[in-house]
């Protein structure tokens, strides 16, 4: 699993006001819950950008002057105009219990319906996994070479070593839609 470490500083001050200043500042307050005590801290936004504008899903390692946290993204707020961060809950990490995190979905191979005129459509982006940080993949890398023309694989069709689905199993994760042009190649065939 991918780390990014960022710098955090514990919060003094707290309220509105404090925030609203933060901000103004260039600064992202946070806090940090699961075992252990609570913690409030500011983040520079900047640092930010490579942990929320990607695809990509991190075990985040949070430098409070030299002592490091492990913790995972929980939620984050933006501001509803301005697309501005505007709080982040972190969830901290603890050595071997499981942690719930959000992976993306990388499709591979060329699926035998898309071959005669199907269209392959990602359902889900990110699957919600829950496992130990040792076991956690990068990706969850699903191969569709077997899907005919309206077949769908469903979280619940899909198995990896180490980790255990927190989504629905019903959920659909992709599909091979039919289209006109399959629809004549299966008419003819």
């Amino acid at each position: 699993m991918k780390t990014l470490t960022l710098k955090a500083e514990v919060r003094s001050e707290f309220g509105k006001k404090a925030a609203k200043a933060a901000r103004r500042e260039g600064l992202v307050p946070c806090n940090l819950y699961g075992e252990g005590e609570n913690v409030t801290f500011l983040v520079c936004e900047k640092e930010l950008r490579a942990l929320i504008y990607t695809p990509a899903s991190f075990i985040v390692e949070l430098d409070f002057g030299g002592k490091i946290e492990k913790a995972v993204m929980r939620e984050v707020q933006f501001h509803p105009i301005r697309e501005q961060v505007l709080h982040i809950d972190f969830y901290r990490v603890v050595e071997g219990k499981p942690v719930a995190i959000a992976l993306p979905v990388r499709l591979t191979g060329n699926a035998e319906g898309v071959k005669i005129g199907g269209k392959l459509a990602l359902s889900a982006r990110k699957l919600v996994v829950s496992g130990l940080v040792e076991n956690l993949p990068d990706e969850l890398v699903v191969d569709v070479t077997p899907l005919k023309v309206g077949q769908t694989i469903f979280v619940g069709d899909l198995s990896f070593e180490g980790i255990q689905f927190l989504s629905p199993a019903t959920q659909a994760v992709c599909a091979v839609r039919v289209t006109r042009a399959s629809r004549g190649a299966q008419a003819n065939a």
